[in-house]
């Protein structure tokens, strides 16, 4: 990778060939012509860094990126929740692993300790750093108090000799002091840390000493906490092309579970995600998925996935696979069906949200309700299958089955008839309306035939006719 025309990182296969950090590009063609070059790109970097805290804010709630390519978890909240460090790190090593980050863990009581052990992996000495840490060294119970004073100059002690080793150099915001205290000879933090604060004070500045002071945790350092965005963006780039659609699965799997636990940490909800395919020729592929009610379960989204990914017909290699949402609103507590069966593992709603996926969303409807009061305009057919009002939500009784044109009905000592004498059991509903137009007058009523099957009738009280409108099933 390239940043000003100079080697900024390589891989082992460069490295094997000579190129290192700080080489031109003269010089890495030089030495290995077919070597891919790659200009840096901070964005990109920013972006990634930004659904790493996303991720993060999974595993704990006080979090935040620091400088370009670190991010800090305060994790000494969490370790009961987890029980202990160790498993604590193997959840934050696995995450990282999936999605492919080169990474290096450090422990410390305060945040630029922690960036500072960094500089090696943890490996087997989690718990040794973690016993100096994070733990109390008086051993207090939960609820009991500890002097602020008596802690901070334990905890300092138990750092300065972790410190001790490290070489200053590590301190890159600083590089000009760096350089002047090792001229006087004190190369690691151990040689300053024995110095009067006043002393090197005089020497280095007020704001190195400060620095210092935060790394030992002797001066507060507050840092603005991450907040979660209200949309989600994360992508896995597979490192390889993938030409097989089944091969995309475990990686919408992780994103998924990624994205899930982000909505339940957040409490909120979707019903519509986009997926995003990279193409190997930097073209992408895009589709949507959309879910009757919202959904916060994994799997209900990964089958939908699935079934739509079987049915691509990819025209080129992908490299990469993302998952954006926008749409995500506060969630809301849900109750069960009432009337689900007992073997039933999933909610009605699951089989439109399927065939939706698999045929289309043009093939599913449903009948919905205008603001209409005329029963003939009132009902039409909606591609939206979100749950709204229905026929009879405000106490009126309507008929599930409507004529397409009202069906004229005789008359025979004043009751109507069809097919029979109707008998009148409810009634009369007055409906008017389309004064501006045609004006409408009608008394509905629901009648009864002698074989007892409901019909919805209604009187015109402008032609003094009567019709029916539908029928009760």
């Amino acid at each position: 990778m390239l940043e000003k025309q100079r080697v900024l990182v390589c891989n082992a296969a460069a490295a094997a060939l000579g190129i290192k950090a700080g080489m031109g590009t003269a010089t890495a063609r030089a030495l290995a012509d077919s070597v891919l070059l790659l200009e840096r790109d901070p964005g990109a970097e920013q972006r990634r860094l930004q659904q790493l805290c996303c991720w993060g804010y999974s595993i704990s709630p006080t979090l935040y990126p620091f400088r370009d390519d670190c991010l800090l978890l305060e994790i000494g909240s969490c370790l009961r929740l987890y029980g202990g460090i160790e498993a604590l790190l193997e959840r934050v090593e696995r995450g990282l692993s999936q999605r492919g980050v080169h990474y290096r863990v450090g422990l410390g009581p305060t945040p630029k300790s922690a960036v500072l052990f960094s500089i090696k992996p943890l490996g087997s000495r989690a718990s040794e750093l973690s016993s100096e840490a994070l733990d109390d060294p008086y051993g207090s119970e939960p609820g009991e108090s500890t002097s602020q004073q008596t802690h901070q100059g334990a905890t300092a002690e138990s750092l300065e000799a972790r410190l001790a080793p490290l070489p200053l150099k590590l301190l890159e915001d600083f590089p000009r002091q760096v350089d002047a205290l090792a001229k006087a000879g004190l190369w690691t933090f151990g040689d300053i840390l024995a110095l009067p604060r006043r002393t090197l004070a005089r020497r280095c500045g007020r704001e190195f000493v400060h620095h210092l002071e935060q790394v030992l945790g002797t001066v507060e350092d507050r840092q603005p906490v991450f907040e979660p965005p209200r949309t989600f963006s994360d992508d896995y780039w597979f490192g390889y092309e993938v030409k097989a659609n089944q091969e995309l699965l475990p990686a919408i799997e992780l994103l998924l579970q990624s994205f899930c636990q982000f909505l339940r940490n957040t409490q909120l909800e979707t019903r519509q995600v986009e997926w995003l395919l990279y193409g190997i020729n930097r073209r992408i592929h895009r589709f949507d998925l959309c879910s009757s009610q919202p959904q916060t379960h994994w799997q209900a989204w990964y089958q939908l996935t699935r079934l739509k990914v079987e049915q691509l017909e990819l025209d080129q290699s992908i490299e990469g696979v993302g998952l954006v949402s926008e749409q995500l609103v506060p969630g809301t507590a849900s109750s069960g069906d009432l009337f689900q069966q007992a073997g039933q593992k999933e909610p009605l709603h699951s089989l439109l949200d399927r065939l939706k996926s698999r045929l289309g969303l043009q093939s599913v409807s449903k009948i919905a309700c205008r603001d209409e009061h005329l029963p003939e305009f009132a009902g039409y057919c909606s591609l939206d299958t979100r749950p709204g009002t229905v026929p009879g939500e405000n106490g009126e009784l309507r008929p599930f089955w409507l004529m397409q044109e009202p069906q004229h009905l005789q008359v025979f000592n004043g009751q109507p008839c069809w097919q029979g004498r109707l008998e009148l059991l409810d009634g009369p509903e007055r409906i008017e309306d389309n004064w501006w137009e045609r004006p409408v007058s009608r008394d509905y009523y629901v009648a009864r035939d002698g074989g007892g099957l409901l019909y919805w009738v209604y009187r015109d009280r402008m032609e003094n006719q009567w019709y029916m409108q539908g029928v009760f099933l």
